[in-house]
């Protein structure tokens, strides 16, 4: 698994900022919740932590072999019980610390918007003491950070833009399989490397921060590979598809495209694991819809061969309106 979470780097961006990938000496990662009131206002979810006697948002250093989604997931779950997807990237923000020997240490803190639904938020009652669901303008008030306003000003941009609520699709290149030299069978038979099984592993970690609810894949034996350990801990099924193999990419690309458009249009948080060459494709229909072709919600999206290395993940944010409003990359984990 990674020893530094520099391994695997993101980037991400929206109609708003642009994260080309973490670059302090300490990272973490956070979460705001919001939730819609009876009357349809917006609320959001500010903690209150007894030791440092401040008023903030769910968030923490990222442990070992953690990727920053993965720690913001776990920090939210550990300090106030919720079990949330994350939904848009909303910034990053970068302030000085003490660290050891009286060295000052730049740290990062990456934030998403999370929809909490009716989960009830309960302070684990070490780090968190307190909870409060408030206006965004009481929010703004209760924070005792300035860094803290930038994520909460955001949010409620993405709001006032119908941009808030998103599903996620999750465009995986299967892990490193076994080199075409040494395979003599089927194309479609060639598995997995044992880097690649080791890839999947991590993969599946990585993907389990987003909870999607529905899994397609290449039915070609390295993407099924690929998403077996996320098949075994969801306890989803895998749906196949051949649009999504190198073959029919090759000779019925609109076949493929179609495919992809069927993905973008449910309303459910996917995963498709699929093959180098057919990716070139699927992001052409990312790039259609996105929101009124913006360069800045564009920016992540890969715009070159190899497009994604083996085993990484494209996250792309689809507002309930069908557009793209914000896209993420992850490179995989290598030994």
């Amino acid at each position: 698994m990674p020893s530094t979470p520099t391994e695997r780097v993101a980037r991400w961006s929206t109609e708003d900022r642009a994260a080309d990938g973490p670059r302090a000496e300490v990272l973490a990662a956070g979460v705001v919740p919001w939730r819609r009131t009876s009357g349809g206002g917006l609320e959001v979810l500010v903690i209150h932590r007894p030791r440092y006697d401040d008023w903030s948002w769910p968030k923490g250093k990222l442990d070992p072999g953690e990727t920053l989604p993965q720690c913001a997931v776990r920090e939210l779950r550990e300090e106030v019980g919720l079990a949330l997807r994350p939904g848009i990237p909303l910034c990053v923000t970068e302030y000085e610390i003490n660290g050891k020997r009286g060295a000052r240490l730049t740290k990062e803190v990456w934030y998403w918007a999370a929809d909490a639904g009716a989960q009830r938020a309960v302070p684990d009652g070490d780090e968190v003491d307190e909870v409060r669901w408030v206006r965004p303008e009481e929010a703004e008030a209760l924070l005792t950070n300035e860094t803290d306003r930038e994520p909460l000003e955001l949010l409620v941009r993405a709001d006032s833009r119908g941009r808030l609520r998103t599903l996620p699709l999750l465009v995986l290149r299967h892990a490193k399989a076994k080199p075409r030299s040494s395979w003599s069978r089927a194309e479609q038979e060639r598995p997995l490397a044992a880097t690649g099984r080791r890839q999947a592993l991590a993969v599946e970690g990585l993907v389990a921060a987003w909870a999607p609810d529905r899994l397609v894949s290449s039915p070609w034996r390295r993407c099924v590979e690929t998403l077996a350990p996320l098949v075994k801990s969801s306890r989803l099924p895998l749906k196949t598809k051949g649009a999504f193999t190198e073959t029919a990419a090759k000779e019925n690309p609109k076949k493929t495209r179609k495919a992809m458009h069927e993905l973008l249009g449910r309303q459910r948080a996917q995963v498709v694991c699929t093959h180098r060459p057919v990716l070139p494709v699927l992001f052409e229909v990312v790039e259609d819809a996105a929101a009124r072709r913006q360069e800045r919600v564009l920016r992540a999206l890969p715009r070159e061969d190899p497009w994604l290395r083996p085993g990484a993940v494209l996250v792309v944010h689809r507002s309930l309106d069908g557009d793209v409003v914000a896209v993420e990359a992850y490179d995989p984990w290598d030994d």
